[in-house]
């Protein structure tokens, strides 16, 4: 992959594909590419980042399609190579690097409206997203309301316009700090933490109920706790403070519990149309 100068078509830099370890498009817009390799002098991984004048999961793509490419060559020379290694006159095997397999984050998706997002005071509580929820659909007509499709993924909740998979928001579940269900069974909320005392809330309209988005953004979240006691030390996990009441795991831990009680009797077709 080189990078050149568009006014002198000087190679700036060439970087050789089998040592990216990861790349991926940045969030918001969608303008923002970058990867991760190890420099060949130092021997460092290193970040390089670029600014895109078009959708840079066009540079994503074209990456992906090159890294399975060459998979597929080195798997067929691999093959050449276990049929050379049968001939007894060719006793000595050739090795072949392996080349790790370019990975996509598996998600579910969902089809709803989008009702926006709004600022709230505090990152907990059912009467932020039952006041946040009211204010959005009150006065307002359900013409009005953006449909979109929300892909729920172990680390990542992305909206995306349904009319042209425009990105309108990627929020990251670690920062999730509360989600519900709202006084209807069609409204889903979640409250996101933008920075040091600020909670925008994201609102949803779902046909013909949240059940199901609720519970895969549930999963995400359990899925997310799960993997940070994962990554705790063997040596620590036993001696860790217990999290304090107000922490986001605790918080979501609570909601999930509640939202489980709540579609109990949903599931079994008790609700009303």
């Amino acid at each position: 992959m080189n990078l050149i100068d568009p006014l002198g078509q000087t190679l700036l830099h060439s970087q050789p594909i089998g040592n990216i370890r990861v790349w991926g498009v940045g969030r918001d817009n969608g303008r923002d590419f970058a990867y991760v390799a190890r420099d060949n002098l130092t021997q460092v991984l290193k970040c390089h980042v670029f600014r895109c004048d078009s959708p840079a999961k066009n540079i994503a793509t074209s990456l992906h399609e090159m890294c399975s490419k060459i998979m597929m060559e080195r798997k067929a020379n691999k093959l050449g190579v276990s049929r050379l290694n049968s001939d007894p006159s060719k006793p000595f095997a050739i090795p072949v690097e392996e080349f790790p397999a370019p990975k996509n984050e598996l998600f579910q998706r969902f089809h709803v409206y989008y009702l926006g997002c709004i600022p709230v005071a505090r990152p907990v509580g059912m009467e932020i997203l039952n006041e946040a929820l009211e204010f959005a659909i009150t006065g307002r007509d359900k013409n009005d309301w953006t449909p979109v499709s929300v892909n729920v993924a172990p680390a990542t909740l992305t909206i995306l316009s349904k009319q042209d998979d425009e990105v309108l928001s990627e929020c990251r579940v670690r920062f999730l700090s509360f989600m519900g269900v709202g006084k209807d069974v069609r409204t889903f909320a979640f409250i996101m933490a933008e920075g040091p005392q600020e909670f925008t809330c994201h609102m949803f309209w779902c046909e013909p109920n949240a059940a199901s988005l609720s519970e895969a953004v549930q999963a995400a979240c359990m899925l997310r706790y799960q993997k940070c006691l994962d990554a705790r030390p063997p040596s620590l996990a036993s001696c860790l403070p217990t999290p304090p009441a107000d922490s986001v795991a605790r918080r979501v831990k609570k909601g999930v519990q509640s939202l489980l009680g709540t579609f109990k009797s949903y599931r079994s077709g008790s609700q009303s149309p």
